[in-house]
């Protein structure tokens, strides 16, 4: 049994060598994000010009800021706000697994040549004396940066004294059979999580491995499980985060998974290849280089075998994590075949007109009811999508010879898109209705609570071959109308704040309206095709 104070001479160092790192990575990292300003932003949206363009990208910022965490949430935050398309995203963060090899490089060719405290100490002491020099400006982030870096070299000195202390004593398991491989890649990928770096991981593997604590085989198990550790940090981003992004997570975690088992079923092949390459070039006892170099190695390897199915990978994905506004966006109907026959094709636009209506109604409903401005934009953008492509669908249409019956057709059925699209824009304006003020009257909130119930209750019931009165909406209209002219009157409500009601509560009421022409006339040429003469 080991000595209480060898247990406590190693862990000591060994946490304290790695909470250095850890500070020093997030200072360096923070620092250079906020140094790198707008940059950081720009090089992200320079990587929608292609997929070369996206993985310099992805490898350069990460390169830069030393964080693939960083770029990885930036990206997805990215596709969140629409700013950045799927596939480049992609591409962006494959570029990023191959950036992040710059810390393994770090590591090994500085933190493990040199006497670490003859260089970390005068970086830390420039460093802070920059950012309390300039806390606020660029310089001080740089300070943050610089001070990170020797801090960051502190902690490799730290660990390379705690494993050095620890080595002579103690053998861990060697990478040989599957457990031997298995037991280290499961360690580094709960290192990875637990302390969200996949590069303290790197810094722990490459200190361990430079002592003689594990062999090469294993600390290189250690590596891809850091690799695969890091796709935590994608999926914590792609909660909650739309469609688009939670691909751009999965894409992340199905290029780490495929780089993992490629390079465990070829660790052995690929240890003696950066073996034989070191010894190349003079440093057949460098282990952190060889380690470095297989991290490399496997990480560009998995951008060659990602490379072919990208194109299938993104195809797959786009099916997956659909939403429902999503669905509503894709036609149903329009199908081009059916243009040849103007017939087919009139009865094509019209089954999706009432698609298209449906969602009309469903966004006059979410803002008469108040919902969240995110669920109304999506919608909108659902309709819009629509929208275009029936306009795409009726231009394609008006290519071919058509007869009277059929271009009077298509004339009434422009007639109710023009009614949906009203529609939408003023269930839009609605949208924009203040709330009632706290102090509003009881009779105030039960006559505008009365008008917006039997908005929605029409908006319901209409459908095909359903057109109900809209009496009922139009005596609450006036109801609330006087209410709300009664209350400025009172200076019950601000006269601003009565103004915008009345407003929101027109363009609503002109929504309904609008969507009940478009179900009239739709109720009409449904009526008049089921009396046509058949030939």
């Amino acid at each position: 049994m080991a000595e209480p104070s060898v247990v406590f001479g190693v862990i000591g160092p060994l946490l304290g060598g790695l909470g250095l790192f850890l500070l020093g990575m997030t200072m360096m990292s923070e620092g250079l994000c906020v140094a790198a300003g707008p940059a950081l932003a720009r090089g992200l949206r320079q990587a929608t010009q292609g997929r070369w363009r996206a993985l310099a990208a992805g490898a350069g910022v990460t390169a830069a800021v030393q964080s693939s965490s960083a770029v990885t949430v930036a990206t997805i935050g990215f596709v969140n706000a629409g700013l950045l398309a799927l596939t480049p995203a992609m591409w962006v963060l494959f570029g990023a697994n191959v950036g992040t090899t710059a810390t393994a490089w770090l590591v090994a060719l500085v933190g493990m040549k040199f006497k670490i405290e003859a260089l970390a100490l005068p970086l830390i002491g420039v460093g802070v004396i920059l950012r309390l020099v300039n806390e606020r400006t660029r310089w001080g982030a740089i300070g943050s940066a610089v001070a990170g870096f020797g801090l960051l070299f502190l902690g490799i000195e730290w660990l390379q004294r705690a494993f050095g202390g620890v080595a002579v004593s103690l053998v861990l398991p060697s990478g040989d059979g599957l457990l031997g491989v298995l037991a280290p890649l499961l360690v580094g990928a709960l290192m990875t999580v637990l302390m969200q770096s996949s590069s303290a991981s790197l810094a722990v593997a490459l200190s361990a491995a430079q002592q003689g604590l594990i062999d090469v085989p294993a600390a290189a198990a250690v590596v891809i499980g850091a690799n695969l550790g890091t796709t935590v940090t994608a999926l914590l981003a792609a909660i909650g985060a739309t469609p688009n992004a939670r691909r751009v997570a999965a894409a992340h975690v199905a290029f780490n998974a495929i780089t993992a088992c490629t390079a465990i079923v070829l660790l052995q092949v690929g240890v003696t290849a950066v073996a034989v390459l070191a010894a190349r070039w003079g440093a057949s006892d460098d282990v952190a280089l060889q380690l470095a170099l297989f991290h490399s190695g496997f990480n560009v390897l998995g951008v060659l075998l990602i490379w072919p199915l990208a194109a299938r990978l993104s195809d797959y994905l786009q099916q997956r994590f659909r939403s429902a506004e999503e669905d509503w966006s894709r036609p149903q109907h329009l199908d081009p075949t059916v243009l040849a026959v103007p017939s087919l094709a009139l009865s094509a636009l019209t089954q999706e007109l009432r698609r298209i209506g449906a969602l009309a109604r469903h966004l006059a409903l979410d803002a008469a009811h108040g919902e969240p401005e995110s669920r109304l934009q999506a919608t909108a953008a659902a309709w819009a999508a629509l929208d275009r492509a029936q306009t795409e669908f009726v231009t394609q249409m008006q290519r071919s010879a058509m007869s009277d019956a059929n271009a009077q057709r298509l004339s009434r059925l422009l007639r109710i898109a023009r009614y949906h699209e009203t529609c939408v824009e003023q269930a839009q304006a609605a949208a924009q209705s203040p709330a009632l003020p706290a102090e509003s009257s009881t009779a105030l909130r039960e006559v505008n609570g009365d008008f917006v119930h039997e908005v929605g209750e029409l908006l319901r019931a209409l459908g095909p071959g359903t057109v109900p009165s809209a009496a009922d909406a139009e005596g609450a209209y006036q109801r609330i109308k006087v209410a709300l002219l009664d209350a400025g009157a009172k200076a019950e409500l601000p006269l601003a704040t009565m103004e915008a009601l009345l407003r929101a509560r027109s363009a609503l009421r002109r929504a309904l309206q609008q969507a009940i022409k478009a179900a009239s006339l739709d109720a009409e040429l449904a009526s008049d095709e089921s009396t046509a003469p058949h030939a």
